[in-house]
C-alpha cells in the first residue's frame, strides 16, 4: 500500500499501515468502553448527554496538553475571525456525538452502528438540496441498498428501540451537515497554514464542541448532576470507562482524519466499510449482543450499499475511459 503521490513501487508503507491499525484499535474500544460507561450510569434514563460532554472534555484536556507540552504540537495561530467560522463545524461535531452516544445507550452497539452507517443517504439528500451539489444518478440508486440493509437489520432486533433508531438518524444527519461546513471552512484562505495540522483543527473543534455541550447538559441533565457526580466517585466502572473513552474518540478520530488525508477515494471507502465490519462483528461478540442471521444480513446488504456509494462514481468514470 503506498501514499497518494509517494512511496517506492510495490513498497509498504509502515506508518500508513499503523495509523490504520490504531484507527480500528481505537475506534473497537471507544465502542467497547462508552457502552460499559454508559450501561454502568443506567443507560438511556441516566446520563447519556453528561458523559458524551465529558467525553469531549477529556479531549479538549488532551487537546490542550499537547500544546503546552514541551515539544509537543506547535499551538495554531487562529483568529478570532477564524473561530467564529468554525462554530457551525463544531455545532454539529458535537450534535453528531450527542446524538450517536444517546443511540448508543438505548440500544445495541452493533444496530447504532448498522444504522449510522446509512449516513451516505443524508449526505446524499443535503448536498443535493441544501448545498446545490447535484448527486449523481447512479449514487442515488445506492441508496435503496443502505436504507434496506438498516430495515432488514432492524426487523430481528432484539434490542430495538425507537429511540436509538431516531438518535442515529440525527447523528447521521448533523454528520451530513458537518461534512459540508467542513468543505466551506477549508475554503477560507491561509486557514490550514494559520491551523497548522489535523491534529490542530481536530483539538479546536473538539474544545468548541465540549463548549457548545454544556447548556444542551445543562437543560436535560442539569438537575441531576449531583447524583452523577456521586454515580463518577463511587463507580469505577464508570469513571474508568468515561475516561477512557474520551481517550479513545480523540484519538481514533485524530489518526482517522490522518489516515484518510494520506490515502485515495477507493482506499477510504475500503477502510471505513472494514471498520464497520470490525467494530460491529467484534464488539456484539464482546458485549453479548444478538447475531441473528437477519441482522448480520441486513448488516451485509447496508455496508455493502455504503461501498458502492462510495465507489459508484469512479467505477463508471474507469468504465468509459476503457
Amino acid at each position: 500500500m503506498r501514499t497518494r503521490g509517494g512511496g517506492a513501487p510495490g513498497g509498504i508503507d509502515i506508518p500508513l499501515m499503523c495509523y490504520f491499525l490504531f484507527w480500528y484499535i481505537g475506534n473497537y474500544y471507544y465502542n467497547i468502553t462508552n457502552k460499559l460507561a454508559l450501561k454502568a450510569a443506567g443507560g438511556s434514563a441516566g446520563f447519556p448527554m453528561t458523559i458524551s460532554a465529558l467525553q469531549l472534555a477529556v479531549g479538549a484536556v488532551y487537546g490542550i496538553f499537547l500544546w503546552l507540552a514541551p515539544d509537543a504540537r506547535a499551538k495554531p495561530t487562529v483568529t478570532l475571525d477564524d473561530i467564529v467560522k468554525m462554530l457551525p463545524v463544531a455545532f454539529c461535531f458535537m450534535g453528531a456525538h450527542s446524538a450517536s452516544v444517546f443511540a448508543l445507550s438505548a440500544g445495541a452497539v452493533s444496530f447504532g452502528q448498522i444504522v449510522k452507517a446509512a449516513e451516505p443517504a443524508f449526505a446524499a439528500v443535503l448536498s443535493q438540496f441544501v448545498y446545490n451539489k447535484p448527486v449523481s444518478k447512479a449514487k442515488w440508486l445506492c441508496l435503496p441498498i443502505i436504507i434496506g440493509g438498516v430495515i432488514l437489520a432492524s426487523v430481528k432486533e432484539l434490542d430495538f428501540a425507537v429511540s436509538a433508531l431516531v438518535s442515529a438518524c440525527i447523528a447521521n444527519l448533523f454528520a451530513a451537515f458537518k461534512g459540508n461546513e467542513n468543505k466551506k471552512l477549508m475554503e477560507t484562505e491561509g486557514l490550514k497554514d494559520r491551523m497548522g495540522s489535523v491534529g490542530n483543527q481536530f483539538a479546536l473543534t473538539t474544545i468548541l464542541g465540549f463548549l457548545m455541550s454544556v447548556p444542551v447538559v445543562l437543560l436535560r441533565e442539569g438537575k441531576r448532576l449531583g447524583e452523577f457526580a456521586d454515580i463518577f466517585k463511587t463507580n469505577p466502572v464508570v469513571s474508568a470507562n468515561l475516561i477512557a473513552s474520551g481517550l479513545w474518540f480523540y484519538g481514533y478520530n485524530e489518526l482517522a482524519t490522518m489516515t484518510l488525508k494520506k490515502t485515495g477515494a477507493v482506499t477510504q471507502s475500503v477502510a471505513n466499510t472494514a471498520k464497520r465490519v470490525i467494530v460491529i462483528v467484534g464488539v456484539a461478540i464482546v458485549l453479548g449482543e444478538s447475531m441473528d442471521p437477519m441482522k448480520l444480513l441486513g448488516c451485509g446488504i447496508g455496508i455493502g450499499g455504503v461501498f458502492l456509494y462510495s465507489v459508484i462514481d469512479q467505477l463508471l468514470a474507469k468504465k468509459k475511459k476503457d
